[in-house]
């Protein structure tokens, strides 16, 4: 069966915006905070000349940062458009249409990975994570990290700049269980908020769930753009506080930054 018989729904919905991406959102600076945050992150766990695997890549920006400071990165996403756009960046071989529930494909042709990551919510278009933590126990080397960034559930800068927006059906979507439909470009998919126990759960027990931290605590999310872009000093304090109190808030972020640690033979914890 070909990519394009296997096209996900949210494959499809993000190739329909992948050709503009980098232009609509390439200027939102409190992506940009929240992007430098977990850099920070990855580059304290995964130290250069690290192999590693990026699920859910979008157009490649965070791999080919990570590619400029001396990581090598296999980028993988369900968005062959954005795939042909992560390519352009990142050159050949380093970026294949594959989605996080096809991960084993990678497995079965023996590759190998010193980490893995997922950055800015590619597990919420995932509905069922069980598969997922068998997957990377067979790609990440022992001792081997991985980072996943989620959406947070409760998160206060949402609720307060969609009700100050008057979007009010907008305020509690993040409480919702199951299936959340969510569209782009006319092309709707599914959304799932991952509670904590169920992305720990999914994990175990080839993975040592190591702690986690808000992405965007103070620093407000996309919804607030483009005003906050023009306040840059304002930005700059509110990145500074998350700096201090991101992991000790960590479930109120507009995302949660979560790691984990492949075990070894032997590991009890």
């Amino acid at each position: 069966m070909n990519a394009a018989a296997e096209l996900l729904p949210a494959g499809a919905a993000f190739d329909a915006i992948a050709g503009n991406f980098d232009a609509r959102f390439g200027d939102w600076q409190s992506v940009e905070a929240q992007r430098r945050a977990v850099r920070r992150a990855l580059v304290d766990l995964f130290p250069e000349g690290s192999r590693l695997l990026e699920m859910g890549g979008g157009t490649g920006i965070d791999a080919a940062w990570l590619k400029a400071h001396g990581r090598e990165v296999l980028l993988t996403d369900a968005s062959p458009a954005m795939v042909a756009e992560a390519a352009r960046k990142l050159g050949p071989n380093s970026a294949e249409v594959m989605a996080i529930e096809q991960l084993d494909r990678l497995a079965e042709r023996g590759e190998c990975f010193d980490g893995a990551f997922s950055n800015f919510a590619g597990i919420n278009c995932v509905s069922d994570l069980a598969p997922m933590g068998p997957s990377l126990a067979r790609l990440v080397r022992p001792g081997g990290h991985v980072v996943l960034v989620v959406f947070g559930c409760c998160c206060p800068g949402e609720m307060i700049t969609e009700a100050v927006r008057g979007r009010f059906r907008n305020v509690l979507r993040r409480a919702g269980k199951g299936d959340v439909p969510a569209t782009l470009a006319g092309r709707g998919f599914n959304v799932r908020y991952h509670r904590r126990a169920a992305i720990v759960a999914a994990m175990a027990p080839e993975f040592h769930y190591a702690g986690r931290t808000a992405i965007g605590l103070f620093v407000p999310p996309s919804a607030a753009e483009p005003w906050i872009s023009r306040h840059p000093r304002l930005l700059a304090g509110l990145e500074a506080a998350d700096r201090v109190a991101a992991r000790r808030f960590a479930p109120f972020g507009d995302h949660i930054l979560y790691r984990f640690k492949r075990r070894r033979d032997g590991d009890t914890a």
